[in-house]
C-alpha cells in the first residue's frame, strides 16, 4: 500500500479509487475519531478554536491528524467567511509566498491561516520531523482541521523535490473551502500537486463544505467567478449513504455542492456519524463486489454522475444543473485541447534539432560554420532553417512561459527536467537569432535584442545545483563537436568587429574614444581566451570563413606589431589546430 502511494496519479479518479479500495479512507477517519476521543461535543462550543494534531504510525505509513478544539461546527464558521489576501500577510507571514509567481496573488480563509500562524513554530518543528521520516505520509483532518491539513500539506510540498521524494497525500473530511480562485489556480495548474488532495464531503448531510460558496443563478452563462469567491481545488469525493462520485473540476464541484439540499439538524455528533456510516458502506461494497464503488468521473460520464447524485440526495433545479454541467464539460474539453503539452511535441522537436545538427555539419565542411552560413542566407538550405528555428523558438517560449507560472519549488523540478534539452536548444538556436539581429543592422544584442526566454533558460542552468558539469578533459575529447557554452558568443564577436570598424575610421584626435575602444577589444581578447582555456568554445570559430577569424584579421591590422597576448600567441602560432583535436595543453 505504501509503495502504491508513491506513484504519480494521473487523475482524481485514480486517487479516489486507490484511497477507497486500499482502506486508507477508513484508516484516516478512524484516527480522526481517535483524536476527537477526549472531547465532549456538547461542551465548549462558544469558546475560541485552537488547533491540535497527533501523529500515528501504521506499518510503514505515518498518519498526521489535524483537528480543532472544540470541534469546529457550522456555528463557528458561518460568520467567519472572510478571506485574507497574500499581499496582506506577505511581510508578517510569508510562508505561502511560494505560490506567487509573476506577481500573482491569492487569498486564504482568514480563520484557517490564523490558526496556522498561531502555531507556526510548533508546525515548523513538525515539518522538520516529517522531512526526516522516510515513511509514506497521510495528512488528514476534519472541518477546519482539514483546512489546516491542506495548508500544512502545501507547505510540505513546497520543500520537496517531487522527482526524488515521496509525496504526502492529504485527505480531508467535511472541510470548508480554503481559498479563492488565485489560490486554486496556483495549485491546480500543476497536476502533481493537485493530485495530492482528496476532499470527502457528505453532500446532503454536511453543510460546511458548501458554506463559503457564493450563491448564483444556474441560468447564467457567465462561468467566471468574482475574485473574492472561494474555489475548490484537488479532487472531491462527493458522498451520500447510497454511493459516491468524484470530480476534480472546480466549477463542477461548486455547482454540485450548491445544488444539493443539505439537511441542517444542528447536531454535529450526528454529522460526524454520517461520515462513519458512509465509509463503512463504501468498505462493504468493496468487500461484496471486489471493486471500488467510486463512479466514473462526472465530466466523462456526465449524466450518469449527475443521475447518481439526484437519486442519492435531493437536488434543486435538476435540468438546469445538467445543462450547466454539460456546458462546463464542453469548456473543460476545449481548454484541454488548447493546453500546451510540451511532451506531445518532443518527437517533432528532436527532428527539428536533428535538422539543425545536419546543417551545422554541412556548414563546417564548407569551412564557414553554421552561424555565418545562416547569416549570409546564400542558399535555399539556409532559408529552410528559418522555419525550423521559428518552430523551436515558439515551442521553447511556451515551455518557459508555462513553467514560470508554476509554484516556485515545482519550477525548480521543471528546470531540472528540461535543463539539458533547453540548454542545447539555446546554444544551437540563439546564434541564429544573433545572426538575424546583426544582419538587420542591430547593435548591442545582449542588452537590446535578447529574448527573455533565452535569459530564463540560462538562469535555470546557473541556478541548478545538481547540474552535471563536464570536466575539462571530457570537453577536450569532444571540442570538435560541442556547441559553444556562451550562446551570446557571436554577439560579442559582432560587437568586437564594430569596435574595430569604429577604431579604424575614428579621427586621430579622438584620443579618449580610441583608448576606450582599444580597452574593450583587449577585454574581448581576455574573454575569448578564458573560453578557450575552459574548452567552452566550438572549434568552428576558427574556420577560415567564420566571423571570428574575420574579426582577427581586422584586429591584427589595428594592433602594433609588438603587441603580445595569450590570444595573439594562440592564433599566430596556429595553436587552434591542436585545440580542435583536443591535443593542446592549456594552462
Amino acid at each position: 500500500m505504501a509503495s502504491k502511494m508513491n506513484q504519480l496519479f494521473c487523475s482524481g479518479l485514480e486517487v479516489a479509487n486507490f484511497v477507497v479500495s486500499s482502506g486508507l479512507l477508513k484508516l484516516s477517519w478512524a484516527k480522526i475519531l481517535d483524536c476527537y476521543g477526549g472531547f465532549n461535543l456538547n461542551e465548549l462550543q462558544n469558546l475560541g478554536l485552537s488547533i491540535k494534531w497527533k501523529a500515528y504510525q501504521q506499518a510503514n505509513i505515518n498518519i498526521l491528524v489535524f483537528t480543532t478544539s472544540p470541534i469546529c461546527t457550522k456555528s463557528h464558521l458561518q460568520y467567519s467567511k472572510q478571506l485574507v489576501s497574500s499581499t496582506a500577510f506577505k511581510e508578517s507571514f510569508p510562508v505561502f509566498e511560494f505560490l506567487c509567481n509573476n506577481g500573482n496573488s491569492f487569498s486564504i480563509h482568514k480563520a484557517a491561516i490564523a490558526l496556522f500562524a498561531d502555531h507556526f513554530h510548533e508546525l515548523l518543528q513538525l515539518k522538520a520531523e516529517c522531512g526526516r521520516n522516510s515513511n509514506s505520509l497521510i495528512v488528514t483532518g476534519h472541518s477546519l482541521g482539514g483546512s489546516v491539513a491542506s495548508l500544512f500539506t502545501l507547505w510540505l510540498l513546497e520543500s520537496l523535490d517531487i522527482s526524488l521524494a515521496k509525496r504526502p497525500l492529504c485527505l480531508t473530511f467535511g472541510s470548508p473551502l480554503v481559498g479563492d480562485k488565485g489560490f486554486q489556480q496556483a495549485i491546480s495548474q500543476h497536476p502533481p500537486w493537485n493530485s495530492c488532495f482528496l476532499h470527502v464531503a457528505a453532500t446532503s448531510k454536511d453543510s460546511i463544505p458548501r458554506l463559503f460558496i457564493a450563491p448564483h443563478d444556474l441560468n447564467s452563462m457567465d462561468l467566471d467567478s468574482k475574485s473574492d469567491d472561494y474555489k475548490p481545488f484537488g479532487t472531491f469525493l462527493l458522498c451520500c449513504e447510497d454511493g459516491c462520485t468524484w470530480s476534480d473540476n472546480p466549477e463542477a464541484v461548486s455547482e454540485l455542492l450548491m445544488a444539493v439540499e443539505t439537511e441542517d439538524t444542528g447536531n454535529e455528533e450526528w454529522t460526524i456519524n454520517v461520515y462513519s456510516r458512509i465509509i463503512e458502506q463504501l468498505e462493504s461494497m468493496i468487500v461484496r463486489k471486489g471493486i471500488s464503488q467510486v463512479n466514473e468521473p462526472i465530466l466523462n460520464s456526465l449524466r450518469a454522475g449527475t443521475t447518481l447524485q439526484i437519486e442519492a440526495v435531493r437536488i434543486r433545479n435538476e435540468q438546469l444543473l445538467i445543462k450547466k454541467l454539460e456546458e462546463l464539460e464542453e469548456i473543460c474539453m476545449f481548454n484541454k485541447g488548447k493546453a500546451f503539452d510540451p511532451a506531445k511535441k518532443l518527437n517533432v522537436i528532436k527532428i527539428k534539432m536533428a535538422e539543425l545538427e545536419w546543417y551545422k555539419k554541412v556548414a563546417k565542411a564548407n569551412e564557414t560554420g553554421y552561424y555565418d552560413c545562416y547569416k549570409k542566407q546564400l542558399s535555399r538550405r539556409d532559408r529552410d532553417i528559418i522555419k525550423h528555428k521559428k518552430f523551436l523558438t515558439k515551442y521553447w517560449k511556451e515551455v518557459v512561459a508555462q513553467n514560470e507560472r508554476k509554484p516556485q519549488k515545482q519550477l525548480v523540478y521543471l528546470r531540472s527536467r528540461w535543463l539539458y534539452a533547453g540548454t542545447t536548444y539555446r546554444r544551437m538556436v540563439e546564434p541564429l537569432d544573433i545572426a538575424d539581429y546583426y544582419r538587420d543592422g542591430g547593435s548591442n544584442y545582449v542588452t537590446n535584442g535578447r529574448s527573455d526566454h533565452y535569459i530564463k533558460l540560462e538562469q535555470w542552468l546557473e541556478a541548478d545545483e545538481k547540474q552535471s558539469r563536464f570536466r575539462i578533459d571530457t570537453k577536450k575529447q569532444n571540442v570538435d563537436v560541442i556547441l559553444t557554452d556562451d550562446s551570446c558568443f557571436w554577439a560579442h564577436v559582432e560587437e568586437a568587429r564594430q569596435w574595430c570598424k569604429t577604431l579604424k575610421t575614428a579621427d586621430v584626435g579622438m584620443i579618449s574614444e580610441r583608448l576606450c575602444l582599444r580597452q574593450k577589444l583587449m577585454e574581448f581578447e581576455v574573454y575569448v581566451m578564458e573560453q578557450i582555456k575552459k574548452y567552452a568554445v566550438s572549434s568552428e570559430i576558427f574556420l577560415k570563413g567564420s566571423s571570428f577569424m574575420q574579426w582577427w584579421k581586422e584586429y591584427e591590422m589595428l594592433i602594433e606589431p609588438f603587441h603580445n597576448s595569450p590570444l595573439t600567441d594562440f592564433i599566430r602560432n596556429c595553436k587552434f589546430q591542436q585545440y580542435a583535436s583536443g591535443c593542446l595543453a592549456l594552462s
